[in-house]
């Protein structure tokens, strides 16, 4: 029996990062689908939306992702507010800081004011990571191990569907295992909430680890939009200034987890 469809939310914001079109990882199909159900009054794409380190090596661009701007930028015509803060994937609008592109405005940072008068640095990451900064070369060949455990993870899953198992991330799983790994994820994480309270704001929104998160660290709030190459999250303010990590599956069940409590539950990774 299928699920049933959900029915269209609208929210005061929404934060989607870490798309990453242009690559065979991306699941802009999801996305789109996504996109179908959720609008919002002001859309922030928060970085690595377009994988320029990729389509440098080679072309990839099939329909579905020239879709998934055909559809934002459908939005920002029908009255959403589009903010597209560029990450190290996409590193070439950042030449372009201050500038409108169809509707779509690029800015480096922004301060997003919810409802409840609490103010939110919105920045991509990628300044606090120390291998993206100092060793680009290393950042390179991390992103080329990447891409060759999802053509791995793509062989395991279609066993797994076959044996009637759900979707499982063989990368997500290698990030949480190793030690360095969930330390870089801790520091990064840090990092972030330290320039939050540098700035002077209640909490800071980000992307570029693609590992979806809602906690608080300190007077911190540190949110998380996570990814649509994995895990396929966004994340969505309400009315009443609260957030949510949002969740989009294969069978299409809205999936959410409450902001109003001091930890999120680490989302699962079964909607690539």
């Amino acid at each position: 029996m299928n699920a049933p469809r959900p029915q269209p939310q609208r929210f005061r914001a929404l934060f989607i990062s870490d798309v990453h079109l242009g690559t065979k990882g991306c699941q802009a199909e999801m996305l789109l689908d996504f996109l179908r159900y959720h609008d919002a009054d002001t859309i922030y794409l928060v970085g690595d939306i377009v994988d320029g380190w990729r389509l440098k090596q080679s072309w990839y661009w099939p329909q579905a992702h020239n879709d998934v701007v055909q559809k934002l930028l459908r939005k920002g015509r029908q009255g959403s507010r589009l903010i597209y803060i560029p990450g190290n994937h996409d590193e070439f609008l950042r030449s372009y800081y201050g500038s409108h592109f169809g509707g779509i405005e690029v800015a480096e940072t922004a301060i997003h004011e919810a409802a409840d008068g609490r103010k939110y640095l919105v920045i991509h990451g990628d300044i606090f990571d120390m291998v993206v900064r100092h060793a680009r070369w290393l950042a390179y060949l991390g992103d080329w191990a990447y891409v060759a455990a999802l053509g791995v993870n793509t062989y395991i899953n279609i066993v797994r569907r076959k044996l009637g198992l759900t979707y499982w991330s063989l990368s997500a799983w290698a990030k949480l295992k190793v030690k360095n790994a969930v330390n870089f994820i801790s520091e990064f994480e840090n990092s972030l909430s330290g320039e939050a309270a540098r700035v002077g704001v209640q909490g800071v929104i980000c992307g570029h680890i693609h590992h979806a998160a809602l906690r608080d660290i300190g007077d911190i709030r540190y949110m998380n939009t996570g990814d649509w190459v994995e895990s396929c999250t966004a994340l969505a303010e309400n009315e009443d200034g609260s957030f949510q990590i949002i969740r989009w599956n294969r069978s299409l069940r809205l999936v959410s987890d409450d902001a109003n409590v001091g930890e999120a539950r680490t989302p699962s990774l079964d909607a690539a």
